[in-house]
C-alpha cells in the first residue's frame, strides 16, 4: 500500500483550494438554516475541469476515486455549499461504470458541464431500503421515500437505491418525471430533501442483484469520510488558531496543559480518520474488496468527528455554541457527516457481520 499522493492528486487539491479560498464567502454560505447550494460556485469548479477530471473515461479524465478524495477533503476543508460527493463521487462515476450510452448522453455529460445536479437516495448501513421497483410492460416503475436526501432540494435527477424481486438495484430518475423532493429544513443548511416517489419511471444501473447498490455505497462512504477529514482538519486549525489568541489570567489558553491535551487528542483522532480513509480509498482504486476497510473509516470518521466537532466547540468558549459564528459550520457538518449513512454502531454492525461471514480478522 501506497499513502504517498500522485500528481493528480496534489494538483487537483490545489486548484480546488485556491478556487474555494476565493469564492466561499460568510455571506455565499448565509445565515444558520439557510443556503446549502450555490450554483454559481459549482460552475466554477466545472469550467476549472475540477467536475469532470477525476472522473473515469468516458466522462473525465481517467482518474478515480483517490482524486475525487482529495478534492473532497477540500471541499470540506472549506464548508463549500457544493454536491460534488453525491453528483461526482456517487452519481457520475456509477454512470461511467454501468450506464449504457443514452444514460451517458442524458445524464453524464451535463454533469461534467455542471448544467446538472443529481442527488443519490441510499438508506442507512444495516437499514431497510424506502423504495421498491417492480418491472411492467412499459418498463421499471419505483415507489417509496427517504428523507434528508443531501441535495435533494436542488437536484435535477436521483439515483435512487431500490428493492426488486431479483434483487437490490439503482435506478435513474428525472426530477420531473413522478419525483417530489420537499425541502427540509436541516441543522445547517436548507440542502436535504424527503423524496417520495410514487410509480415513477427509471432506468436501471445495470441488472438487479448485480451489486450496483454496494458498489454505489462504498464509494459514497469513502466520500464521506474525506468530506469529513478535510471538515475535521479546518475545525482544528481554526482552533488551535484560537488558543494561541484567547487569553486567560494574561495567558493564551494554548499555554495550559488541559487545553494542550485536548487538542493533541484531537490531533491523533484527525491523523486516524486520515489513515483508515487512504487506505479504504486505496483498495477501492486497486479494485481490491474493501467492505471492512471502508466500515473502519467510517466508524472513525464517525467516532473521532464527534470528538473533534466538541473539541473545537469546548476550547472556543462561548462563541463555540454561537451560530452565527464560522466554527458552527465545522460542527454542523461534522456532526452531519457523523451519521450519513450509518454512524459509529451502524459501521460496527457492518463490520461484525462481515467478519461472522468471512470467519477471519480484517485485512
Amino acid at each position: 500500500m501506497d499513502f504517498t499522493e500522485t500528481e493528480a492528486q496534489r494538483d487537483l487539491a490545489a486548484l480546488t483550494r485556491r478556487i474555494l479560498a476565493d469564492k466561499v464567502t460568510p455571506e455565499m454560505l448565509g445565515r444558520h438554516g439557510t443556503g446549502g447550494f450555490d450554483r454559481g460556485l459549482w460552475q466554477d469548479l466545472a469550467k476549472a475541469g475540477i467536475v469532470d477530471a477525476a472522473l473515469p473515461y468516458p466522462l473525465g479524465g481517467g482518474f478515480g476515486v483517490l482524486e475525487q478524495c482529495s478534492v473532497l477533503i477540500e471541499i470540506g476543508r472549506a464548508v463549500a455549499p457544493v454536491p460534488y460527493l453525491p453528483t461526482v463521487t456517487m452519481a457520475a462515476a456509477a454512470l461511467a461504470e454501468f450506464g449504457d450510452g443514452a444514460l451517458l448522453e442524458r445524464w453524464g455529460v451535463p454533469v461534467v458541464r455542471g448544467d446538472k445536479i443529481l442527488a443519490v437516495a441510499l438508506p442507512d448501513a444495516g437499514a431497510p431500503c424506502g423504495f421498491t421497483a417492480s418491472r411492467t410492460s412499459g418498463g421499471w416503475r419505483i415507489s417509496g421515500s427517504q428523507t434528508a436526501v443531501a441535495f435533494g432540494a436542488f437536484a435535477d435527477g436521483f439515483l435512487i437505491a431500490a428493492e426488486t424481486p431479483e434483487g437490490s438495484a439503482v435506478f435513474v430518475l428525472d426530477a420531473d418525471e413522478g419525483v417530489e423532493a420537499r425541502a427540509q429544513s436541516v441543522i445547517d443548511h436548507a440542502d436535504a430533501a424527503l423524496v417520495t416517489v410514487s410509480e415513477a419511471s427509471g432506468t436501471p444501473l445495470g441488472e438487479p442483484g448485480s451489486g450496483v447498490p454496494e458498489w454505489l455505497r462504498l464509494r459514497g462512504t469513502v466520500g464521506l469520510c474525506a468530506l469529513q477529514l478535510g471538515v475535521l482538519n479546518g475545525a482544528l486549525t481554526a482552533t488551535a488558531e484560537y488558543t494561541k489568541l484567547r487569553k486567560q489570567f494574561d495567558r493564551a489558553i494554548a499555554a495550559f496543559q488541559a487545553v494542550r491535551q485536548r487538542l493533541a487528542d484531537a490531533y491523533i483522532d484527525v491523523e486516524a480518520v486520515r489513515l483508515t480513509l487512504w487506505q479504504a480509498a486505496w483498495r477501492l482504486a486497486e479494485g481490491l474488496p474493501a467492505a471492512e476497510e471502508v466500515a473502519v473509516a467510517k466508524y472513525w470518521a464517525a467516532e473521532a468527528g464527534h470528538r473533534v466537532a466538541h473539541t473545537a466547540v469546548h476550547l472556543h468558549g462561548g462563541v463555540g455554541i454561537d451560530v452565527d459564528h464560522s466554527l458552527h459550520r465545522y460542527f454542523a457538518a461534522a456532526k452531519r457527516t457523523e451519521f450519513a449513512l450509518g454512524g459509529a454502531t451502524a459501521q460496527l454492525r457492518v463490520l461484525g457481520d462481515l467478519l461472522a461471514t468471512t470467519g477471519s480478522e480484517p485485512s
